[in-house]
Formats: C-alpha cells, structure tokens, sequence
C-alpha cells in the first residue's frame, strides 16, 4: 500500500505551508496566526485554496493575511555565497 502523499509527490505536488493571520471572533482588534501545512500543487494551490474557501464559510474568524511558502517559490539554488568578511565592531 502506497502513501496517498507520495502518490501526490508522483503527481507534482510538494509541501506548501501557509502562515494565516485571522481576526478574533469576540475581539476583532486582534491577530490570531494558524499555520497549515499540506501537499498542492504550484501555482493554482487547490487544496490551500479549498481549506480557505471552508475557512470563510465555516469559521467566524475573519481573515486578514494568508503568507505562502512553497519549494518553487523559493529555492536554496537562488541564493549565490559570496566569498569575504565583514565585521561589526
């Protein structure tokens, strides 16, 4: 029996996290931060589309910012080392 993530990786899919900041419920002034965590698919995201479409209709927290972090959106091979030193005194 195979996972169903890995059958989702065959796919193309790979981990997508997604920082939510909502508003309380009984004190809207406030920030309140859910962190969400799945396998989708880049860069249509389906599944973090579909958990914040639930979000909207079935929960009472309003939200204010969804943050997305996903493997094609940042890679390490973007980054170039330079070579030096610096110093702070």
């Amino acid at each position: 029996m195979t996972s169903t993530d890995f059958v989702d990786v065959l796919k193309g899919y790979s981990l997508t996290t997604a920082e939510i900041l909502y508003r309380l419920p009984d004190h809207p002034s406030l920030l309140q931060t859910f962190v969400w965590q799945d396998y989708d698919l880049h860069p249509k995201f389906p599944k973090l589309k579909g958990f914040l479409e639930f979000w909207e209709t079935k929960l009472e927290g309003k939200l204010y910012r969804v943050s997305v972090a996903h493997s094609k959106l940042i890679k390490p091979s973007e980054i170039k080392l330079v070579d030096g030193q610096f110093r702070l005194n």
